[in-house]
């Protein structure tokens, strides 16, 4: 904590001060919350047990949804706690907590695109040497490299937060505790951390967002004019990491990518990265993918024959 900082909890305006509304949001984000973590598991499940699923395309597709469930439970668990108890009270603590667990998960989620991205290139280049290169070994290293990128961004974010100290006021407009509301409550000068931040924060997700950008025309360009065996499960597969990648990157960039100020549209773009993008993350993956799909159906055929059966 700040030596000035004097403020112990801050308060979280959330959704509405109304009970009855309250109570009809925690029941659709709760709704919300469990498609996520089923569609997320789903995944994970059918990737570690289905023989045929352990490729390293849907070795990274599985951590993908854990991170997507990581992501999501950071914001939705407190919000569904303060929806149903009609709380909304957050200690300063947790606040720092959960803006380093956020930025953590949502840090790890933009540099695993990347990755995702480097194996499509890989895929689509170097066909025949694709397993050689993206051995088990490459993939963990991977993986490991998008954590490891995530908590590096993260602790940036909360090292110029305990830098600032927080004296007064201490309403933050939102649901969740997050850098550009937070930093407005500081009783100092600003625009230094705000210009860090938004360079570590915005910069860094438009630059990466323009090159997936280049490196998907890139991709694609390739399929459309060389590739003529599983074309179209090439074009799907691709087409499904550019929807991700938007759905991640825009309202990301939208929120970070400008000065510090408090918006009407903010809460919807927050809701839409924090809770509706890991839900619809292993929709758009598993709906653009006929393997995945065709084994689904046949588990979900089975567990209705075993329940028939029982």
């Amino acid at each position: 904590m700040a030596a000035n900082t004097t403020v112990t909890e801050f308060i979280l305006l959330g959704f509405s001060q109304s009970p009855r509304v309250q109570t009809i949001l925690f029941l659709v984000f709760l709704i919300i919350y469990i498609t996520t973590w089923l569609g997320n598991l789903t995944i994970i499940i059918i990737v570690i047990f289905v023989p045929q699923f352990h490729t390293p395309m849907y070795f990274l597709l599985a951590n993908l949804a854990i991170i997507d469930i990581s992501d999501s439970t950071v914001t939705a668990v407190k919000m569904l706690w303060d929806l149903i108890s009609h709380t909304n009270s957050i200690s300063y603590s947790w606040c720092l907590a959960q803006i380093f667990f956020f930025h953590f998960t949502g840090g790890t989620v933009v540099f695993f695109l990347v990755v995702m991205a480097v194996d499509r290139y890989i895929a689509i280049y170097k066909p025949l040497q694709y397993l050689l290169i993206m051995h088990e070994g490459v993939c963990v290293g991977l993986v490991a490299g998008a954590w490891l990128g995530g908590i590096a961004h993260s602790i940036v974010q909360v090292a110029l937060i305990l830098q600032l100290p927080f004296c007064g006021p201490n309403v933050l407009d939102n649901f969740y505790c997050d850098v550009p509301q937070l930093i407005k409550l500081a009783c100092t000068d600003t625009y230094t951390t705000e210009l860090l931040m938004v360079s570590n924060s915005g910069l860094l997700l438009t630059l990466i967002f323009c090159i997936l950008l280049v490196s998907y025309s890139v991709i694609l360009v390739k399929i459309r004019t060389h590739v003529t065996e599983g074309k179209h499960k090439a074009l799907s597969t691709c087409a499904a990491q550019i929807i991700v990648m938007s759905l991640n990157f825009v309202p990301g960039m939208y929120i970070y990518d400008r000065p510090f100020q408090v918006f009407p549209a903010d809460k919807i773009a927050s809701i839409f990265y924090t809770l509706i993008t890991p839900m619809l993350n292993p929709m758009i993956f598993t709906l653009r993918n006929r393997e995945m799909k065709d084994t689904i159906r046949k588990l979900i055929r089975k567990m209705i024959a075993f329940t028939i059966k029982d």
